[in-house]
């Protein structure tokens, strides 16, 4: 048997760089298949879809709503040539009627343990429209090693420098952070993976850099302190989510290889000054992630918060524009209040307005959404400050000895494969 493993391309914020991270959620979807069933994977933002390729059954992966569209028209298409298709990922777990009309069948929840249903449905002709695991989620300990040799990892490159590769150390998040679907769609149950497992897992990987994509690593102080001395030895060099701000999880953390984290930064609270001064401190550095547009935002409020960010010593700035997505609880506050503008996913993406802001116009919040990028990227172009992030971290590698071991391995790659 075949499958063929489709990661659908989405529209890119404006003012980010043209660049491409290795997808998860497919490399996963394919280690949860049975051994013997042959696997064909696309990432679209890479590679071109071959869609006179012969196979038993189309997946197509969907991780956010704007990226839906696209799935959609190219089920439509596999099915009008007699494939069947089914859908799966977070986007599909959001949109699940919708994706329906569009497909064979679709899959919500956590896919490990249960191809096996999916396939000997398949095979007897009789897929069911939803297979419906949302809430019953996969054991924990099961969960292995992600498949990553269906990808061409030298397509993930940025001006020739090798991005990260994502892993997860544990699923589900306990807190409930107003735009974030996380909480329905994982559940609120903090899961970790064994910290052996996931150790097996990243030191398979043949890239030092990382990026540890679990919702926080902020959610079980003991935890988060046995993870990190545990990783201390591998020499990894990673980027996450927050993690605690406590003295000796910091300290475990720069010493185990955080590179930098993603803070989110909704105020110009001192609270968030002092966090960002303490992870600096550490040689951790700090990608800023910005939300517009919340109800106690107008356009003085922004110019403030934009002052502000522009006094801290931030790496990195990524501002997006608060969007109602299915499953948060401020779409549903948005519902109710009748501001939702519309649901044209394709515009779903966090780059403009679709909703009615409490204090201005939807043309103004993108207005200042841009305002926001040339301000805080005016002496300073995103790249070249992407670029002194790698700088950092190729500093690090040369410290400890992986930069030259990465690279020999790169080029000994290269030379089997004639690249």
């Amino acid at each position: 048997m075949k499958i063929k493993l489709l990661y659908p391309r989405w529209p890119k914020l404006p003012n980010q760089p043209e660049f491409h991270l290795p997808p998860h959620a497919p490399v996963c979807v394919a280690a949860a298949l049975p051994p013997e069933v042959e696997v064909s994977f696309c990432d679209e933002h890479v590679q071109q879809i071959d869609f006179q390729e012969q196979a038993d059954l189309v997946a197509i992966s969907c991780m956010l709503t704007c990226q839906l569209p696209r799935g959609w028209e190219i089920a439509d298409r596999f099915r009008n040539q007699g494939v069947p298709v089914i859908f799966g990922g977070i986007g599909t777990m959001l949109n699940p009627q919708e994706t329906l009309a569009h497909a064979d069948s679709v899959f919500l929840g956590e896919v490990e343990g249960r191809w096996e249903e999916i396939l000997a449905d398949l095979q007897s002709g009789e897929l069911k429209p939803i297979y419906n695991y949302q809430h019953n989620f996969a054991d924990i300990e099961s969960i292995g090693p992600a498949r990553r040799e269906i990808l061409d990892r030298d397509l993930y490159n940025f001006k020739g420098v090798q991005m990260v590769d994502l892993v997860h150390a544990s699923r589900g998040c306990r807190f409930n952070c107003f735009p974030c679907c996380t909480p329905f769609l994982g559940g609120r149950r903090f899961r970790p993976r064994p910290i052996d497992r996931f150790l097996e897992e990243i030191e398979s990987i043949d890239n030092s850099r990382l990026f540890i994509v679990d919702n926080s690593l902020a959610q079980d102080d003991e935890w988060e302190k046995e993870l990190f001395k545990a990783m201390i030895p591998l020499k990894k060099k990673w980027v996450s989510h927050p993690i605690k701000e406590e003295d000796e999880i910091l300290d475990l953390a720069a010493e185990a290889g955080c590179w930098y984290v993603y803070q989110a930064i909704i105020d110009t609270s001192p609270v968030v000054a002092e966090r960002i001064r303490r992870y600096k401190e550490r040689g951790i550095g700090v990608e800023g992630t910005i939300i517009l547009g919340t109800d106690e935002h107008d356009e003085d409020s922004i110019k403030r918060l934009v002052d502000f960010l522009l006094e801290l010593d931030l790496d990195l700035a990524e501002f997006t524009v608060m969007t109602p997505f299915p499953g948060t609880p401020i779409r549903e506050k948005l519902l109710n209040e009748n501001r939702i503008l519309h649901n044209d996913w394709r515009r779903y993406t966090c780059g403009e307005a679709v909703f009615q802001p409490a204090k201005m116009s939807p043309e103004k919040l993108d207005e200042m959404a841009q305002y926001a990028w040339d301000a805080f990227y005016a002496d300073c172009s995103i790249e070249l400050k992407m670029a002194k992030l790698y700088v950092d971290v190729m500093k690090k590698e040369k410290a400890d000895g992986t930069y030259l071991r990465q690279r020999i391995n790169r080029e000994h790659k290269w030379g089997r494969t004639g690249k």
